[in-house]
């Protein structure tokens, strides 16, 4: 799982060459700028690895290791980018002692760019939630939770974009249905947004009034249902504009992508890292010429004891 390589070309790129002549600039290599993006979901408070008693998952994940994995990565590779897509908080005493303070700090130092809100997020309730971002030292973006009668108005964002060796990448968060899954008390007054549209609106605001090269999704929608519940297949197949979805909240472990089309039959990839920082996702884009070809690499690493 953490090392099985998925490649996948995203357009294509031809030479023609007629009565026999080639043109030089067939010969010379395209320029191509390489995106590293690290992405952790439903980490629940895991800040050591699991106990050494006899589970599927013994011994895996830990904090300290996850930290030394991504600065490893980010002293091998220019251009990273590191994003979460919720459910940080409850799992562990951590975060029963702590009410999330011990997470977000540990993100801060690790220098997360930008995570999700998960429906576990507001377990302490959305007070809870609004007294632990001033150890956040990363936006929350979310683009389908409207908070503007709560102590959480302004304190999110829709998206960001992040300036990456010429490449300009919107990042974008959505939400999943809390009524049904979050007691009301917990939440407040929050609204819920229907998150395709959302997604439909904030992909046109990234790809054509910001003019990003590279529209990514944080999700907490789930992967996929057997219902007609929203997910993250639906969110790709009802959508345009966003190239890559980041999921979470089935706790998902893919080994590659999914690939579905979206409403224009353009490629969007899905992808999931599970859950507790067991792995940490990896995806690799290699942007060529003027960005409009893409080759995809996905390299999933195990979190585990060396």
């Amino acid at each position: 799982m953490n090392r099985r390589n998925f490649i996948r070309t995203v357009g294509t790129t031809t030479v023609l060459a007629g009565a026999g002549v080639v043109p030089m600039n067939a010969f010379v290599r395209p320029e191509v700028t390489k995106l590293t993006i690290l992405h952790t979901n439903d980490m629940h408070s895991r800040i050591e690895p699991f106990p050494m008693d006899g589970g599927r998952a013994q011994g895996l994940g830990g904090v300290a290791r996850r930290a030394a994995l991504i600065n490893q990565i980010r002293q091998e590779e220019e251009h990273v980018l590191l994003l979460d897509c919720g459910d940080i908080f409850q799992g562990t005493p951590y975060f029963n002692f702590f009410g999330g303070e011990l997470e977000f700090k540990l993100m801060s130092e690790m220098k997360y760019d930008a995570a999700t809100i998960g429906n576990h997020d507001f377990d302490a309730g959305i007070e809870g939630l609004y007294k632990q971002l001033p150890h956040a030292n990363f936006p929350l973006l979310i683009a389908n939770y409207d908070f503007s009668d709560t102590i959480m108005h302004q304190q999110t964002k829709p998206y960001q974009i992040f300036e990456k060796g010429g490449i300009r990448i919107g990042v974008f968060g959505l939400g999943i249905e809390l009524d049904g899954l979050v007691p009301s008390t917990l939440v407040g007054n929050t609204r819920y947004l229907d998150p395709i549209e959302q997604a439909n609106s904030y992909g046109t605001i990234l790809k054509e009034e910001e003019k990003c090269d590279y529209v990514i999704c944080l999700s907490h929608l789930g992967y996929k249902y057997d219902t007609n519940e929203v997910s993250d297949v639906h969110l790709a197949q009802q959508t345009r504009h966003v190239d890559l979805i980041l999921g979470g909240h089935t706790h998902t472990f893919m080994d590659e992508p999914d690939i579905q089309p979206n409403l224009d039959e353009k490629p969007v990839l899905i992808h999931q890292a599970g859950w507790a920082g067991i792995i940490l996702g990896r995806i690799d884009i290699h942007f060529e010429y003027n960005f409009k070809h893409k080759c995809v690499q996905c390299k999933n690493l195990l979190i585990k004891r060396g």
